[in-house]
C-alpha cells in the first residue's frame, strides 16, 4: 500500500517529534531502546488526526529519504533510529570512522564552532555525514549550507569513540575545533 507523499511526510514529522523529542505528547512510552508498540502508535497518529494503517505506516518507515526509522524484525515495535533528545541507549555500532566526515551547518554557527567545536546542543550525539552531498542537505535546512570536513581518522586515532547508525549516519559525542576545517 502507498501514500501520498503530503501524508506520509506529516506522519514522518510527527513519528521525528514523538519518537525523538517528546513521546509523551503522542501518549508514548518508550523502552530503554526507544521502541514503542506500533499499536501505539497507530493509536497516537488516529488520535492526532493521521490514522494511518499499519502498512502505511510500513510505507513511512520503508520510503523515509533518511531512513531515520525502523521497525522490529517482528514489525510489532517502531523507534527512530538516531537524533533523540529523550534519554534512550542506542544500540549503534562502535567502528572505526573513514579518514574524513562531514558535517552540515549554517554561517551564523560558525564562530561558536571554530571556538568550541561540534557539540550535540539538545541530542546525545553530534550527527556526521559520510559525504558532502548529504552534510549539504541537512545544512541546508535551515539556510545556506556550509561545509565542515571533520578528521575523524585523525579523531579516532587520538581516542575518541565513533559509532555508525542503521542508516549511514555517524555519531561522535563532539567533534574538537582542531579537528575541524573547511570543506
Amino acid at each position: 500500500m502507498s501514500i501520498d507523499k503530503t501524508t506520509a511526510v506529516g506522519i514522518s514529522k510527527l513519528l521525528s517529534f514523538w519518537l525523538r523529542h517528546r513521546p509523551d505528547e503522542g501518549d508514548l512510552v518508550l523502552d530503554g531502546e526507544g521502541w514503542t508498540p506500533v499499536e501505539a502508535v497507530l493509536r497516537a497518529l488516529e488520535k492526532a488526526g493521521r490514522p494511518a494503517s499499519p502498512e502505511a505506516l510500513r510505507h513511512v518507515v520503508d520510503t523515509s529519504e533518511k531512513k531515520r526509522f525502523e521497525l522490529s524484525p517482528d514489525g510489532a515495535r517502531l523507534r527512530a533510529r538516531q537524533g533523540h533528545s529523550v534519554e534512550v541507549q542506542g544500540d549503534w555500532v562502535a567502528a572505526p570512522p573513514p579518514e574524513v566526515l562531514f558535517h552540515g551547518t549554517v554561517e551564523r554557527f560558525l564562530p561558536a564552532i571554530r571556538q568550541e567545536g561540534l557539540r550535540p546542543m539538545a541530542r546525545h550525539h553530534v550527527h556526521l555525514s559520510p559525504d558532502i552531498d548529504t552534510a549539504r542537505q541537512v545544512g541546508g535546512r535551515r539556510g545556506d549550507a556550509v561545509i565542515l570536513r571533520v578528521l575523524s581518522g585523525d579523531m579516532a586515532r587520538a581516542g575518541h569513540a565513533f559509532f555508525r547508525t542503521g542508516n549511514g549516519v555517524w555519531l561522535a559525542a563532539a567533534v574538537p575545533p582542531e579537528f575541524l576545517e573547511n570543506a
